[in-house]
């Protein structure tokens, strides 16, 4: 029988950011409604504690804590930073719209909670707790994704709330079927377990849990909720719903084809390159007509999934896949978090079209778009690039050669959609949508492109920082 480990220190980010959202429930009870932006204090502390953390615990051989239940290594470690870095920018980036707003303690709970839902998903090494990370980060998106009571946040929470119970229905059943099959929900057990179990009831729980999975990675052919939860929410929820759950549920992904289903009868790597491909594909092929910025982010974002599930596919069958993936979220997120900082910070300008002159209106902030558009792309010196080549070369040493061919033709054709945006912010014109602005976005901004041309300069020591064995296999 496994021994009980039940250190809290191993899971200090995760109780760190749990106690400051009770903190922030009770200060928000008692605070008037101008001083409500004290709730974001204990948030932000939270957040870089958290931060630092994670930092000393990458340091440390990989653990397991709770029976095996929580894994602390290299995936878990990462994630926490790239979660709880891209909630700090979120808080940043929604600190000016929220002033004295009369539920602004709410939101900063909710955000917190919504992230602390990631975190339980990226380390979650039992199906148990994955579902529990699952329903805490989809709870509280759920209500901020209609937070501002207008139509279309009532519509965008409405569908996001539908598909993302369904298909949290179709998890809860994929994980009982896998229980069933296997007597366990821990990984190293279920994955001995699975390699001589029948191999259709593998597959009904295979697809099951990854029904809910998908759902949080925003991935084909649980995507639908996402180009209109992104355009019915405001940019700060845009900027959190395309982000913070990615990262947990790829985490979450990686880990189970790696420990669970690697050495079982399902084709796993086939079926997350199918994925893959259809996710970078799809969603090319919707943005390209976009007009609307936040619906045009929405769909790049399903393409980027797509990207980002290359490593996952050779998950246990190349050495540079856990490299390749942690990165590539790392990169992903600051680039993405860049660009919906510019659109948080002109919120008059909806459209490609509104963008019109804003080199010559704001020159910094046209270079931070560039600089993240681009960076999506995969241009070189930014992070994007060195996360893509990475993933890239994960698949061809993984076998998928075919993927990675893919991979590169899709990016080559979303450069056409980018440049749909890039070319009138770099035209001359006088947008009257451009003068007004929140400073604090465009600070943020900034500092998301210098983060990306930065972490990518720097992608070499940081890439031979990512690798290790996971908790499980350790």
């Amino acid at each position: 029988m496994t021994d009980m480990n039940e250190n809290p220190l191993d899971i200090l980010p995760e109780v760190l950011l749990a106690a400051s959202a009770v903190l922030g429930l009770l200060l928000g009870a008692w605070l008037p409604r101008r001083r409500q932006w004290i709730v974001g204090l204990p948030a932000a502390v939270a957040g870089l504690a958290g931060i630092m953390s994670a930092a000393v615990a990458a340091g440390r051989p990989a653990v397991t804590a709770f029976g095996e239940a929580f894994a602390v290594d290299p995936i878990t470690s990462t994630s926490r930073i790239v979660i709880l870095g891209g909630t700090l920018l979120v808080l940043a980036l929604s600190a000016g719209p929220l002033h004295a707003h009369p539920r602004e303690s709410e939101f900063y709970v909710l955000l917190q909670l919504a992230a602390l839902g990631a975190l339980v998903m990226a380390g979650a090494q039992n199906l148990l707790l994955l579902a529990a990370g699952y329903l805490l980060a989809s709870i509280p998106a759920y209500t901020l994704a209609g937070f501002r009571k207008d139509g279309p946040g009532t519509e965008a929470a409405l569908k996001y709330y539908v598909i993302g119970a369904l298909l949290g229905v179709l998890m809860l059943t994929g994980i009982t079927v896998l229980y069933a099959t296997g007597r366990s929900t821990g990984y190293p057990v279920l994955g001995m377990a699975l390699r001589d179990a029948p191999e259709a009831l593998v597959a009904a729980g295979t697809i099951g849990l990854l029904a809910g999975v998908l759902f949080k990675a925003g991935a084909v052919p649980a995507h639908f909720w996402v180009p209109d939860a992104v355009q019915g929410s405001s940019p700060p929820v845009a900027a959190l719903l395309t982000t913070l759950p990615k990262i947990g549920a790829l985490a979450a992904l990686f880990r189970l084809g790696d420990v669970v289903l690697s050495g079982s009868t399902l084709p796993w790597p086939a079926l997350i390159a199918v994925v893959a491909t259809a996710s970078m594909s799809l969603g090319n092929l919707a943005a390209f007509f976009q007009q609307d910025v936040k619906r045009l982010l929405a769909y790049s974002t399903i393409s980027q999934v797509g990207y980002l599930l290359m490593p996952v596919a050779v998950a246990g069958r190349s050495d540079l896949a856990q490299e390749a993936l942690l990165f590539y979220a790392a990169a992903y997120a600051v680039t993405n978090l860049g660009a919906f900082a510019v659109v948080c910070a002109l919120p008059r300008a909806e459209s490609i079209d509104d963008y019109r002159g804003l080199a010559r209106q704001r020159p910094l902030l046209a270079a931070s778009l560039v600089i993240c558009l681009l960076g999506l792309v995969g241009t070189p010196p930014t992070a994007v690039f060195v996360g893509k080549l990475e993933a890239f070369t994960a698949a061809f040493d993984g076998g998928y050669a075919w993927l990675a061919v893919l991979a590169a033709v899709n990016t080559v054709a979303s450069l056409f959609y980018y440049l749909r945006w890039i070319v009138p912010a770099l035209s001359r014109g006088t947008g009257d949508k451009l003068h007004d602005g929140d400073r604090g976005a465009r600070g943020i901004a900034y500092t998301a492109a210098a983060i990306s041309i930065g972490l990518g300069v720097a992608g070499g020591p940081v890439l031979a920082v990512l690798d290790g064995p996971l908790a499980a296999s350790g």
